[in-house]
C-alpha cells in the first residue's frame, strides 16, 4: 500500500511497519527508464509519481530500484498482547490508542478464532479472546509512559489480560503469533483454499465494521477468523473455501460483497492493501466510477499497447 502525506513523502507498509520511499527507478512499456523522486527526505517537485507506480500493481511500469529511508534502531522496544471480552472492545481500544498521544509503532488484531488457531499451530497457550498485539519504541522513559497510558486505555474497554515483553526473544515469539496467523488458520482446514477480504474503513467506524463482519460470518455459518492492521482501519476476514464446492465459493464471494458495500457506504474502501487485481475490478467501478476515465487515460499514457499486467485493475471500456 502506498500513500502520500502533506509533506510530499511517499510511504509503503510492509509487515505492519511503514517505510518512506524516497525514489524509484521504473522501466516503462517502451523501455524508457525514469526516476521519480530524489534522495532528499522530502520533495514537492511536480506530481508524486512514486505513489502512482508503487500502487499500480505493475500495470504502468516495472519498478527496478527503490530507494528508502533508513531509521535508527530504537533505544527501547516493548511488545504487548492485550485480550478483550469481544472484538468491538478490542477495536475501540485500538482507536483510542491511535487517537491519543501514545506513540504506538504498530497495533494488530487477532480475534478469538485466530488465537485458537495459533495456539493449536504454535503450541502456545494464549487466552483465546480477541487480542491486540501492540508495539512501542523509543526511549525507555517514553515507552514506560506510553505503556502505562495504553494499559489504562485498554482497561476502559474491559481488558482481561495485558502482558508485556521487552526481551528480544520474547518479543519475537509474541509477534510470531501474529505473523503466522494465516498459516495457523490454513492448518486447521486441510484441503481447503484461502480467501481473505480486505476492506478498510474510517477509524470511527472500525469497531462497528468488525462487529458487522463477525455477525455476517456467524449468520452464514462459516468458520472464519478476523485479523487486521487496526491502526489503519484495515482488517481481513480469513475464509477457507472448499475448491470442490462451487456453492461455498459463491457464499464467500457474497460475504465479501456485503463487507465491501458496508465499507463503501461509510466512506471506506474495497481494498486496504491487497489491490484490485482481477477480483475487485467491479468494486473499483463501484467505489471510484467517476475516476475511471482518468485512470484509463493514465494507463494509456504509460502503456498504450496494454502489455503491462494486462487485464488488471481496469476493465476494458464498453
Amino acid at each position: 500500500m502506498a500513500a502520500t502525506n502533506a509533506s510530499g513523502t511517499t510511504t509503503v507498509r510492509y509487515g505492519g511497519m511503514r517505510t518512506q520511499v524516497l525514489a524509484l527507478e521504473v522501466v516503462l512499456a517502451d523501455g524508457t527508464v525514469i526516476r521519480p523522486g530524489s534522495r532528499a527526505v522530502k520533495s514537492s517537485a511536480g506530481y508524486d509519481l512514486r505513489a502512482v507506480f508503487v500502487g499500480s500493481e505493475g500495470t504502468l511500469g516495472v519498478i527496478t530500484e527503490v530507494t528508502v529511508r533508513l531509521y535508527g534502531i530504537p533505544e527501547h522496544t516493548v511488545a504487548v498482547r492485550a485480550a478483550f471480552p469481544d472484538v468491538g472492545a478490542a477495536c475501540r481500544s485500538a482507536v483510542a490508542m491511535i487517537g491519543s498521544s501514545v506513540m504506538v509503532t504498530r497495533v494488530e488484531l487477532l480475534d478469538a478464532e485466530s488465537i485458537a488457531a495459533v495456539n493449536a499451530y504454535k503450541e502456545t497457550a494464549y487466552e483465546e479472546a480477541p487480542s491486540l498485539f501492540i508495539e512501542f519504541a523509543g526511549t525507555q522513559s517514553g515507552v514506560a509512559g506510553d505503556l502505562e497510558a495504553t494499559r489504562e486505555l485498554a482497561e476502559l474497554e474491559g481488558c482481561t489480560s495485558f502482558e508485556s515483553e521487552t526481551a528480544q526473544e520474547a518479543r519475537t515469539k509474541l509477534w510470531e503469533a501474529r505473523h503466522h496467523a494465516a498459516f495457523a488458520i490454513a492448518a486447521r482446514s486441510p484441503g481447503k483454499g484461502a480467501m481473505a477480504t480486505d476492506v478498510a474503513v474510517p477509524l470511527s467506524d472500525l469497531a462497528a465494521a468488525v462487529e458487522f463482519a463477525r455477525e455476517r460470518v456467524d449468520a452464514r455459518g462459516r468458520d472464519a477468523a478476523i485479523i487486521g492492521h487496526v491502526g489503519d482501519g484495515n482488517f481481513h476476514v480469513a475464509l477457507m473455501i472448499d475448491p470442490e464446492d462451487p456453492a461455498d465459493l459463491v457464499d464467500a464471494q457474497e460475504l465479501n460483497a456485503e463487507l465491501v458495500e458496508w465499507a463503501l457506504a461509510r466512506g471506506g474502501t474495497c481494498t486496504g492493501e491487497h489491490g484490485i487485481g482481477l477480483g475487485k475490478i467491479a468494486y473499483l467501478e463501484r467505489e471510484h466510477g467517476d475516476l475511471l476515465p482518468y485512470l484509463r487515460a493514465l494507463k494509456q499514457t504509460f502503456d498504450p499497447n496494454g502489455i503491462l499486467n494486462p487485464g488488471k485493475i481496469l476493465a476494458e471500456p464498453v
